[in-house]
Formats: C-alpha cells, sequence, structure tokens
C-alpha cells in the first residue's frame, strides 16, 4: 500500500467529520438559526437515550458471537489499557498545566478516550480495500474488518460511558460545587441587618450560650467519653457501609445507563444463538426488531457530528482553552499514547496472547492512535459544563488528526 493511498484511507474518514461538523456550525450560526443551543441540548438527550443503544445493539448482536468473544479476549484488556495509560497521561497534563477546575475532568477524559466507533468502522474495512493490502482476501478481510470495528465499538462505548463519564460527571460535580459554596460565602459576609440587635444583645446571647454549654459538658464529662467511643465504632462502621453502598450503587447506575444496557443486551444475543436466530438472518421472525434498530442507529454519527459542530461556534466566541491545554492534549493522544500502543501490542505477541492475523494486530495499534470520543462532547451538553473549551479541544485535535493517523498507520502497517 502506497503512501498517497494510506493518506487517503487515513484523511478520509477524519474529513467527513470535520465536513458535517462544519454544516452544523453553520447550521447554528446566528444568520441560520436552525440548530440553536435548546435545540443541540434536545437532541444530545436523544442521541443518549435512542440512537447511540440502538447502535450498540445492531453492531453487536449482528456481529459477534461467542466464539469471537473468547478468541478476542485481549481488545477488552487493550482498550483497558488505553483507557489506564491515557488517564494516567491525562491526570499528568491537568497537574503540569493547571487548567481550569470545570476543565479537569474534561481534560483527563479526553486523553483517556479514543473514537472507537464511527472512525473504526470507517478507517479498518476501508484499509481492506486498498490494493496490495497486507490483510488477504477483500470479501474475508471485510466481514473480519466490520466484526474487530464492531467488538471495539461497543467495549470502547462500555468504557466510555463508564469511566469518561464518571470522570465528567465528577468533575462537573466538584465545579457546581465549588460554586454554591463560594456564593454562600459571599452571602455569609454579608452586614448584619438585623435592627433590634446592639452589641450588648450579642455578647449577652454568647454568654448565655456559652454557660449552657459548660454545664451541659461538665455534667456529662463521665459518661461522654464511654459512649463516645463506643460510638466512633459503630460511625465508622455505618460510614464504610454507607460508602460501600455508595458505591455499588454507582455503578449499578453506570452499567443501566443506556448505551451501557444495550451493549450488555447486543452481546447476549450475539453470544447465544437461538436468541441470534430471533431477529438476525433472513429467515428470523423477528427481523423486522433488528432491521428498525439498525436503522435508528445509523442516525446516531452524524447527529453526534452535527451536535459537535454546533456548539463549536459557542466554543469560537466564548472558550478561553489556554494553549498549553491544547498542546498536552494532542501530545498525549498522538505521541505518547500510539508509543506505548506500540510496546503493549507487540509484549502481546511476543508472548502468544494474540492470534496470528495482521488485521487483528493493526486494530489493536489503531485504538491508541485515534482522536477523543465524540461522546465526551455529549457528556459535557448533559452535565452543562465545559461544552465551549470541549468544541475547541475537539477541533485541534480532529485537525491533527489527519495528520497524525496517517503517519501512525503507516507505522504500524510498518511493524506488521
Amino acid at each position: 500500500m502506497g503512501f498517497w493511498s494510506l493518506l487517503e484511507v487515513a484523511s478520509m474518514p477524519i474529513l467527513q467529520v470535520l465536513i458535517i461538523s462544519i454544516l452544523g456550525a453553520f447550521l447554528a450560526t446566528d444568520k441560520v438559526g436552525l440548530f440553536p443551543a435548546d435545540a443541540r441540548r434536545s437532541l444530545n438527550k436523544i442521541v443518549f437515550m435512542v440512537f447511540t443503544p440502538c447502535l450498540m445493539f445492531a453492531s453487536l448482536a449482528k456481529t459477534v458471537t461467542l466464539e469471537d468473544i473468547i478468541s478476542w479476549w485481549f481488545m477488552p484488556v487493550n482498550i483497558g489499557i488505553t483507557f489506564l495509560v491515557g488517564g494516567v497521561l491525562g491526570w499528568i497534563a491537568v497537574k503540569l498545566v493547571k487548567p481550569r477546575p470545570h476543565l479537569e475532568g474534561l481534560v483527563v477524559a479526553t486523553c483517556a478516550s479514543g473514537n472507537l466507533g464511527n472512525l473504526l468502522l470507517i478507517i479498518v474495512p476501508a484499509m481492506c480495500d486498498e490494493d496490495g493490502s497486507p490483510f488477504g482476501d477483500l470479501n474475508v478481510c471485510s466481514s473480519r474488518a466490520l466484526s474487530y470495528a464492531s467488538f471495539s465499538m461497543a467495549l470502547g462505548g462500555f468504557y466510555i460511558w463508564t469511566i469518561s463519564y464518571q470522570l465528567v460527571r465528577s468533575s462537573a460535580t466538584r465545579y457546581k460545587a465549588m460554586k454554591i459554596a463560594e456564593e454562600e460565602e459571599k452571602g455569609s459576609k454579608e452586614p448584619n441587618k438585623n435592627l433590634d440587635s446592639d452589641e450588648k444583645s450579642r455578647l449577652l446571647e454568647a454568654g448565655i450560650t456559652e454557660n449552657v454549654s459548660l454545664v451541659v459538658s461538665t455534667e456529662d464529662d463521665a459518661g461522654s467519653q464511654i459512649i463516645g467511643f463506643q460510638g466512633s465504632k459503630k460511625e465508622e462502621h455505618a460510614s464504610f457501609l454507607s460508602n460501600l453502598g455508595g458505591i455499588l450503587h454507582q455503578i449499578l447506575e453506570e452499567l443501566m445507563a443506556p448505551p451501557t444496557l444495550a451493549a450488555i443486551i447486543g452481546f447476549i444475543f450475539g453470544a447465544i444463538s437461538w436468541l441470534r436466530n430471533i431477529v438476525i438472518g433472513e429467515n428470523a421472525p423477528l427481523r423486522v426488531i433488528q432491521e428498525s434498530v439498525k436503522l435508528l442507529g445509523d442516525g446516531t454519527i452524524p447527529c453526534i457530528t452535527l451536535i459537535l459542530g454546533g456548539n463549536l461556534t459557542q466554543g469560537l466566541r466564548k472558550a478561553t482553552v489556554k494553549i498549553q491545554v491544547v498542546l498536552a492534549v494532542l501530545c498525549v493522544r498522538y505521541i505518547l499514547m500510539p508509543i506505548c500502543g506500540i510496546g503493549v501490542v507487540k509484549a502481546a505477541a511476543h508472548f502468544g496472547f494474540l492470534p496470528p492475523d495482521p488485521l487483528y494486530h493493526f486494530v489493536l495499534l489503531i485504538q491508541f492512535a485515534l482522536p477523543p470520543a465524540m461522546n465526551i462532547s455529549t457528556m459535557t451538553q448533559l452535565f452543562d459544563v465545559a461544552q465551549d473549551e470541549c468544541s475547541v479541544l475537539f477541533l485541534w485535535t480532529y485537525v491533527v488528526a489527519v495528520f497524525s493517523l496517517t503517519i501512525w498507520s503507516t507505522i504500524f502497517l510498518w511493524i506488521i
């Protein structure tokens, strides 16, 4: 595969994303006014609740079987490593560049979460269509490429809607709590407006309170030590159980998110043959369900990309992202992550963890070099935090990805 052919294959999906984003930005301008902020927010909720779950289920139930899940066991490990390495590097980047508090979760999530969905579905099968492809027969390669990409997309969605979702939500929660605390502190510093009180009355009230507390503490001092010691143990035990229950509740809530739940159901239908035969295939009695779900799922990528472009107009007008933050994200995603990916995949192949399939190796490698997941923009819209900054980060990361994906794809093919 020549350099210019590789350049075309790697750049076309990125250019498609940029073109649709420009259309969304144009529709959201004040002159056109067809895609205002309220419309983007409503469409985002539909994407989260309907389109994304349908895409997850349709892809998994059709292309992934139980044998595939068993033989591809390293792929979820590899994606988990991408999130772990990206998250650690993103946390280091946050400590170094010190972005504003509401951007911390966004920066870490952007570094950790790659676009394991639409880009893989376009890039990997397109690699099979090129002359001189190292991946074998065209038909067999295309089928395997679709299965790899669908499996990766579903796994990526699971990681994104648990790890990245939690990062963005926790950052938004901390930031909003900080803003509320600042407002309360500002309100507490206002002068006392009680006209009936004077200096003498305030001193008298303080003295009464002090005397009452002194009497109570003197009378109950003997028993309070014993009761307090026993009570502290109960409080520690109750606090531990409360924290454990909160963590379990949080995990269950994240697993019940519509995209994650749809991915789990898709895995079940793909792994169990009789369930699969009910909805998949020309003779399936309920094939209309699969076709309808697929029809809805096909709207996920265009809608997310239009929303991204629409948010971009607002971000360019208002957002102030330090150049150090943008450079840190670009460095993590397009320099450090691919280098780590080469080491991880080569080590896994050396120890015999991977099947002897060059296309499978290429998919594992390219997972480390992808631009950030567009679902992060959906999360910022859902929690109403850092939407403008997210658009600016995505603008630069996707522009640079046109060149970065080409370079790293060439290196990965040479390694394979």
